[in-house]
Parts: structure tokens; sequence; C-alpha cells
């Protein structure tokens, strides 16, 4: 496939690439913008087929060996990596390619089609992936995933929903406040429990949750789209909630 661009819903449009297409991705600055996303055709030329992945093998190690491609290439622009993920399933599937300026913790248009450019161009040289898939590069917005232990630490003082690998008193999603880190261990407040000391290795996802402390603390992000909590009165803010 040539190379050619299509614009977002906001009239942007992304980078000139093999690579082709446009999906939503994430809300920055105050409006939710059709981000530079990427499709591919199909399997691109470079490498051995036996150094492909395919998708339905994707574990751990997989992703893993994607971070290392993609790493450098945000740190090159400057960029932390927050997180690569897979989505869409073998109907849609998708490489969610995630990052953000560690001084904005955010990303505008004009990083993510920076940072599409040269994961494309990783990509197309190291061929790691035999099937059709479509690349999105996003920013993370307002109600961010937690995917680093530092992430924990520095989002203290927020509501977060936290869902183990293994469940906790018979519990695996727990709503609640974040109190920092101590070691490898995540600690929170949680309603009607009190506080727990989670090891990060057993989280096996979290996000933050949608607040007015948190609107308030990330304008001017929009918070549209965003998931929300009700608010509940001081000391009653983390809800723990069975998996």
């Amino acid at each position: 496939m040539g190379n050619q661009t299509r614009g977002g819903q906001d009239g942007s449009t992304g980078p000139a690439s093999p690579l082709v297409g446009a999906r939503r991705a994430g809300y920055i600055l105050n409006s939710p913008l059709d981000i530079a996303s990427v499709a591919e055709a199909g399997p691109t030329r470079g490498s051995a087929a036996d150094h492909r992945m395919r998708f339905e093998e994707y574990g751990l190690a997989d992703i893993a060996a994607l971070e290392k491609l993609i790493e450098p290439e945000a740190q090159a622009l400057g960029f932390s990596l927050v997180r690569v993920a897979m989505f869409g399933g073998k109907s849609d599937p998708t490489l969610q390619v995630m990052a953000e300026r560690p001084d904005t913790r955010q990303l505008d248009l004009s990083d993510c089609e920076a940072l599409s450019r040269r994961v494309s161009e990783v990509l197309d040289a190291a061929d790691p992936i035999e099937e059709a898939y479509r690349l999105e590069v996003s920013s993370p917005g307002i109600d961010r995933p937690l995917t680093r232990l530092a992430d924990f630490a520095d989002w203290a003082g927020f509501d977060a929903r936290i869902r183990l690998a293994a469940p906790l008193d018979g519990r695996k999603q727990f709503d609640a406040r974040l109190t920092g880190t101590d070691g490898d261990t995540v600690l929170v407040e949680a309603a009607k429990v009190g506080e727990l000391r989670l090891p990060f290795a057993q989280i096996a996802s979290a996000k933050l949750l949608l607040t007015d402390a948190l609107i308030k603390a990330t304008a001017p992000l929009s918070s549209e789209g965003a998931d929300r909590i009700i608010e509940t009165p001081a000391g009653d803010a983390a809800n723990d909630q069975e998996g």
C-alpha cells in the first residue's frame, strides 16, 4: 500500500506512512482528538518468519519484546512510555502505544504524529507481528492507566480502580485512594477496609477514577468519555468492589 494520510474529525492529519487509518485515541488539551493511528495492510518485509509474533500467542513476554523496540523511539523524542497493549481481538487487532511528556504527563497531536512515524519505521524494519493490525499512538487522558510503580506514588491522593491478579480477602477489585508506595508495595486506603498493602507484581490493571479533584488537577484536559464515580464525604471516597 502506498503512503497516504487520513484526517481526523478535528481536521488534523496523521503522518504519511504505509500504515494508514484513523481511530480516536484519547483526550488532549480541551478536546477529544482523533490521534495519529495507523492500520497495517499486511505483513511487512524485513525479517524471518520465526521472529514474527502471532496474535493468538500474545503474552507478557511478547509485549515486553515490543516495548524493547518501541521505548527507545519514545525516549529519543523525550517521551516516557506509559503502556504498550493489544486490543480488539482478531476482528480489529490494535497495537496501542501510550506515551507522555514527563513535564505535562500528556502528548499533543504533533507529539503523537512524531512518535507514530518513529514507531511505524521501527516496526516495519523489525517486522515483529505477522498479522495485519492497527497501530494506535495516544496520550494517557484524564482517567489514565497506572502501569508503573512510580505512577502510584506520583498520583497519591487521587482515587484509582485496581484489579488484582488473585483475590485479596475475597476481592480482586478495589476502588481506593492512593497513598503512596513502600518499596515494591502500593499503599491505598479503601473505605470500610482501611489501609491495604498491594504488591505491585500482583496488580493486573489500574487506572485513575474521575473525581472533581482529578479534574481540577489535570485541567485543561477534557473529562468527556472518562469513567465517572460519585463523590463521597471525606473518609468514604474509596469503595472496594468484589471482582
